[in-house]
């Protein structure tokens, strides 16, 4: 970045003085739970957002934990069968639909997106507003199903046992439903703000990567979870009335289930990964001070992701009885949804390669990423391959890579952009060496939950299984030792967050070094972001930046940006 060519002006950027930012940020703008409740605010609805989404991994997170305990021994440790059932069904539900889901674009979209692109705020603050409550309302079905006696098919809710177990599944897949709608709205307001409210000169090529990452997650959630809705109102339907959809003993078709089921599901993954690769975009050019490599080969690669997700969900089918021709299609589909995502890997690496790479709390958890992700992603190999997924189908192997892939991606990306934009957020500084110690334990702990299950697996033990042979409990064992340093890790997080906000120093403007919008304005923002419309640059051009030992940030060299 260069004088002429800044990202931002002082005035245009931060839109106050660092002493009117102090006195009203969007933090201290109103006052009381009732300018929450009806804020409209992007800013202050990213941050409900985050405070229900983290409240919802703690639950699953404690689910988790009483699975692994159960787990210890063969037999009965702590829960029996039926309870061991509902446990691992609620687990999944609420980690998929309450948290990872929603978790990065829902509530560090919201925050993060507007402030990226320039705008004042969504294009829709109201439907924003409405989001957040349907999500709440979808919370409150999904926690009523755990007081009315639980669920127990699994979050993937296959018939026909759904229609027929008698625990409290009909609450479980309203709640569903209606966290679909929320997510809808969400992903319908982000496309109409990208598309409307972009700043003067910010054209498609000088949009931050992570509002590309957004723009294809968005595409997803619109056009793909209606078919997640309308097929949960059938499950509903024929639980009530009885009509034959999907139960056989009705006249129904299972398969037919699964094939809806999936349509969704897969594209829904990549909503739930996309948003994580477009955080690591932002968070491996700032660290490594260097301009990000390949921006539009990442940027079209986002976007076929968002295509290639729709059209590959028979992989998750092959021993379902389809045809040869079917599963040799899904099969070589399946292969080449490796090729965008490779694309982004090895940018990655290339922008990281000589550059004077900040080992920080961030950049800690994306090393950690670019890890647990490929190893993820290989693993995916193993079960796009006709002959192996045979074998391995159905198997703890199947459990270690979807953990890689949903934990070693998009969680330990949320961590990421969590640490990152937490200084922005509230405007107080962690503990930067506990954080590292926090992403170390994570790091330790999660590879040793998750890494002996693919041995668990290629020696054929089934998943959702309660009771196991003996020659699988050193495994488990060592898997729920992980476990347990991971809850380690998590409270020791929950403590330096926490801290930060009652005690912790104030953030400067910039403490990272990014050069994208958000980082040209006060920490907290103020409550209407932008005065006027900011000059857009290139948001990867550090050259104007110094360290400035005096605000204990980032400053532009030629005076530009927040003070």
């Amino acid at each position: 970045m260069n004088g002429s060519d800044s990202t931002t002006t002082a005035d245009s950027a931060a839109g106050y003085s660092s002493a009117q930012a102090s006195s009203d940020n969007y933090l201290t703008h109103g006052k009381g739970i009732m300018s929450w409740l009806g804020t409209l605010d992007h800013k202050r609805i990213g941050v409900m957002y985050l405070g229900c989404i983290l409240f919802s991994f703690f639950l699953g997170g404690i689910f988790a934990l009483l699975i692994r305990t159960e787990l210890l021994t063969p037999g009965k440790t702590i829960v029996d069968a039926d309870q061991y059932n509902q446990l691992f069904t609620l687990h999944g539900a609420v980690m998929i639909f309450l948290f990872l889901i929603p978790g990065i674009p829902a509530a560090l979209g919201n925050f993060a997106l507007p402030l990226m692109l320039g705008a004042k705020d969504v294009a829709f603050p109201r439907l924003n507003l409405m989001s957040w409550y349907l999500w709440v309302i979808g919370a409150i079905f999904a926690v009523a199903s755990i007081v009315m006696g639980g669920a127990d098919t699994g979050w993937t809710f296959y018939t026909p046992y759904s229609t027929s177990t008698d625990t409290a599944v009909i609450s479980m897949v309203t709640g569903a439903f209606i966290l679909g709608f929320s997510s809808i709205f969400t992903g319908l307001n982000f496309l109409v703000t990208i598309h409307r409210l972009r700043p003067p000169g910010m054209t498609w090529f000088k949009m931050p990567l992570f509002l590309w990452g957004i723009y294809g997650t968005a595409v997803m959630q619109v056009l793909a979870t209606p078919v997640l809705g309308i097929t949960l109102l059938l499950l509903i339907v024929e639980r009530t009335l009885g009509f034959g959809i999907f139960d056989p003993a009705l006249g129904g078709d299972p398969v037919l289930f699964q094939h809806f089921f999936w349509f969704y599901s897969h594209p829904a993954v990549y909503i739930m990964v996309l948003p994580a690769m477009a955080i690591m975009s932002e968070i491996f050019s700032v660290f490594s001070r260097k301009h990000i490599f390949g921006y539009k080969f990442i940027a079209f690669s986002s976007i076929a992701l968002a295509i290639l997700s729709f059209l590959v969900w028979g992989h998750h089918m092959f021993t379902s009885g389809q045809s040869a021709l079917a599963n040799f299609v899904f099969s070589a589909l399946t292969f080449s949804v490796s090729i965008p995502t490779a694309i982004k890997m090895f940018n990655w690496l290339a922008t990281m390669y000589k550059g004077n790479i900040h080992l920080d709390t961030p950049m800690i958890y994306a090393l950690t990423f670019m890890f647990t992700f490929g190893i993820g992603g290989l693993t995916g190999l193993f079960l796009g391959a006709l002959a192996t997924d045979i074998h391995l189908h159905d198997t703890y192997f199947i459990v270690a890579h979807f953990h890689y892939t949903m934990f070693g991606g998009t969680v330990i990306a949320f961590l990421a952009a969590l640490h990152y934009w937490w200084p922005k957020m509230f405007g107080k500084m962690y503990d930067e060496k506990l954080g590292r110690i926090a992403a170390g334990l994570v790091f330790i702990g999660f590879n040793t939950t998750f890494f002996t299950q693919f041995i668990m697996g290629s020696q054929g033990m089934p998943r959702r299984y309660y009771h196991y042979l003996d020659e699988f409990t050193i495994y488990h064992q060592i898997s729920t030792a992980g476990s347990y340093l991971m809850a380690i890790a998590f409270f020791l997080m929950l403590y330096y967050l926490v801290k930060s906000l009652v005690s912790g120093k104030p953030a400067p403007a910039n403490p990272w070094g990014g050069n994208t919008l958000e980082w040209h304005m006060t920490s907290p923002p103020p409550y209407y972001n932008f005065k006027e419309a900011p000059h857009v640059g290139d948001p990867y051009d550090f050259s104007d930046l110094e360290w400035d030992e005096k605000t204990g940030g980032y400053v532009s060299k030629s005076g530009r940006g927040a003070s």
